[in-house]
């Protein structure tokens, strides 16, 4: 099977690493000249990646198709592009829905929409798709964990809270900044911060059957420090933020 990506970006770049760390029986990948740079570093290292011609002779070439653009971007070239009805095309495009999508590639044209995030290149994380297709399953099952929406509306929650990427890295990045004010080195500080919390990502998906409020509970001793760290948060409307920031991209996708 040959495949295509149109667009080069970090999310492209990431699929691939991915890719190629697993067992997918890819024939050829072709990727888009848009991004040159990131294009040439990934044909160099890779013998079965090629950088197309131009847009039209990835898609003539390619069985599936991987809209890696952005919105404004795929607004402006999709309609110039002439999609085959037996190819299959997924797209992470966040703000056009699949009957947007059906007017730019073509109404009997198979389109799955996903949500790839950048540590798809280790094979891991959850990777949202909708509608349900059993062959894009296939595929994306062994470079992360699939979950299947068949309803478009409530996929769109998971775009949603796919963008707390950039807050948790801030997170962890302020963590790790309080650590190096007071003497500790910044490679010490993010591997401390950074393992802590993938330890406590790993006890919770370990948990996953349980309600998050009895391991929020199990953590805290009366008077101890998670408990004053907690209390202090929430006294300071940390959390509240949180679900605000998520209602307002809510709302911003609803409005598009």
């Amino acid at each position: 099977m040959n495949i295509g990506f149109l667009g080069t970006g970090h999310i492209t770049y990431s699929i691939i690493l991915g890719i190629f760390k697993s067992n997918l029986k890819i024939k050829k990948i072709y990727i888009s000249p848009r991004n040159i740079t990131i294009a040439k570093k990934l044909s160099k290292r890779f013998k079965k990646v090629t950088i197309a011609k131009d847009n039209q002779q990835l898609i003539n070439k390619s069985n599936w198709v991987f809209l890696a653009i952005t919105p404004q971007v795929g607004k402006k070239i999709l309609s110039k592009l002439k999609f085959k009805q037996n190819q299959k095309n997924v797209s992470f495009i966040s703000t056009l829905n699949l009957a947007q999508l059906k007017k730019y590639i073509g109404k009997k044209n198979k389109i799955v929409r996903a949500i790839p995030l950048p540590p798809i290149s280790n094979k891991l994380g959850p990777i949202p798709i909708c509608p349900s297709d059993k062959q894009v399953k296939g595929f994306f099952s062994k470079l992360g964990t699939v979950i299947e929406i068949n309803n478009e509306k409530v996929s769109k929650n998971f775009w949603v809270t796919s963008s707390m990427m950039a807050p948790y890295y801030e997170l962890l990045k302020v963590l790790s900044d309080w650590l190096v004010q007071r003497g500790i080195k910044r490679n010490v500080a993010q591997k401390y911060i950074s393992s802590l919390f993938v330890a406590l990502s790993e006890d919770s998906l370990i948990n996953s059957k349980k309600h998050l409020k009895y391991l929020v509970k199990s953590s805290q001793t009366p008077k101890g420090l998670n408990e004053h760290a907690l209390k202090y948060l929430r006294k300071a409307g940390f959390y509240r933020h949180f679900s605000k920031s998520l209602s307002s991209i809510l709302k911003r996708l609803n409005n598009v």
